[in-house]
């Protein structure tokens, strides 16, 4: 059958292993990191051969073909001697995708993707259809076409993952957005990282379906540069539209085809703010496109419980409410998050800046915030941008020491906002470990 090397040993990279063994290849996972230890169980439950901490380079030249975690940059010197060495490199979705004649809806955006995608989920499985979820959230795609059968498959889909796409094509795409983040993947240039997010529609055809925000500048700018084979369906809150979904009136229309218009307010849907009445509007067009019922897309939208870590409420302590939005990791999902509170805001933020340009955050930062509390190791250039804007600017080093000064900040009435605008690898794991820190810091209060 060939051989299968795979780098990196997370989530998608044991997923890929699963299959490429279950379909006869001989398999070599290489991780340059430590394995986490339940993802070296599995493998070691397969028998499969890998390597930690280490990459060693004829193992992988050996390889017919490289599947890569989408954390990897092209930059990385093994990346580039596989590819001086004419060895084709793939994603993890690309190669699942070969082994399962399930239909694809992918989801991508620079916010919103995994409310959009948790929400298209919940909506389809309601209504009837044998779907799975997959891709940048929860378990790998590979893992799941691997032990499961489906029909549909919900994936969320990263700039990363969709960089290492070449004959992957979505039966339904969603592009929610393109705002800067991960500049610094794509040499600091918006340019390259929007026609990575159009990678999306790659390879579609006329009875394909491709869905899209036409408020969102950075879309529209690029879809001028690309061809659309897909029936497109665009979505709107700013102006009346002939096909797709638009705001009228407090009320989201939904219009597929003429004889079949779904109508719904948008304080009947159970997720609140401006931010995700796109979300809604983009799930509900995929939801008509696949014909399930208007009663049974509206109830889902009504009764959706939102995900974890983002925007997510942790408690009220003495009149103050507390919010995790540890899975704000750039600018954009920062200014959603404070678009959706009132003001009084001591707002948590600060890690692993990727770029950031702060201005779009000024305007909203005085109107609504009353202190920063920075949480990270290196602050300078959140003081920087906003030692004008806001009086208060403090330095934390971990969630509990920064929950408490907000905690002494704040008072009746304000709200304590942890939405970082950074990754979070200079004090923590992931945004995860950073969301549950902060919890843990919020029930010791």
């Amino acid at each position: 059958m060939g051989r299968i090397v795979i780098l990196g040993a997370g989530e998608s990279g044991v997923g890929a292993a699963m299959l490429a063994q279950k379909q006869g290849f001989d398999v070599f996972v290489s991780d340059f990191g430590a394995i986490p230890q339940q993802y070296k169980a599995k493998l070691q439950e397969l028998n499969v051969d890998f390597e930690e901490q280490q990459h060693t380079s004829e193992k992988i030249l050996s390889a017919d073909e490289v599947i890569k975690s989408p954390g990897i940059p092209d930059t990385a010197s093994i990346i580039k001697e596989i590819k001086q060495n004419q060895i084709p490199v793939i994603s993890e979705i690309e190669f699942a995708k070969r082994y399962t004649n399930a239909k694809t809806v992918c989801i991508t955006g620079s916010n919103g993707k995994t409310t959009t995608t948790m929400l298209t989920y919940h909506i389809l499985k309601a209504g009837g259809l044998n779907v799975g979820l997959a891709g940048n959230i929860g378990n790998s795609f590979a893992a799941l076409v691997a032990t499961g059968d489906f029909d549909w498959f919900v994936l969320e889909l990263s700039s990363f993952m969709l960089d290492d796409m070449h004959e992957f094509k979505a039966d339904i795409a969603v592009l929610l957005n393109i705002t800067p983040d991960h500049l610094d993947r794509y040499d600091y240039k918006m340019a390259n990282y929007a026609m990575s997010k159009m990678r999306i529609i790659r390879n579609q055809q006329p009875d394909d379906v491709f869905i899209y925000c036409a408020d969102d500048e950075e879309t529209i700018k690029i879809l001028k540069k690309v061809r659309i084979n897909a029936k497109d369906y665009p979505f709107s809150i700013q102006r009346k539209l002939d096909g797709g979904a638009y705001l009228e009136s407090d009320n989201i229309q939904i219009n597929i085809n003429l004889n079949d218009q779904l109508t719904m307010s948008i304080t009947e849907l159970a997720l609140q703010g401006k931010h995700n009445i796109y979300n809604s509007m983009a799930s509900g067009i995929v939801a008509k496109v696949l014909d399930i019922r208007n009663a049974s897309i509206r109830e889902s939208m009504g009764d959706f419980k939102n995900i974890e870590h983002r925007l997510e409420h942790v408690a009220k302590i003495s009149g103050v409410d507390y919010i995790n939005d540890s899975k704000a990791t750039n600018v954009n999902s920062t200014w959603y998050a404070l678009e959706s509170v009132k003001d009084g805001v001591i707002l948590i933020m600060g890690g692993v800046d990727k770029g950031n340009d702060y201005n779009m955050l000024k305007e909203m930062v005085r109107e609504k915030v009353k202190a920063i509390v920075c949480l990270g190791k290196d602050n300078k250039r959140i003081h920087e941008a906003f030692e004008d804007d806001v009086d208060i600017i403090v330095n934390t080093f971990s969630a509990h020491e920064a929950v408490q000064v907000s905690y002494h900040l704040a008072k009746k009435g304000d709200t304590v906002l942890l939405s970082p605008a950074c990754a979070s690898f200079d004090l923590f794991n992931n945004y995860e470990d950073r969301g549950n820190q902060f919890k843990l810091a919020v029930k010791e209060l």
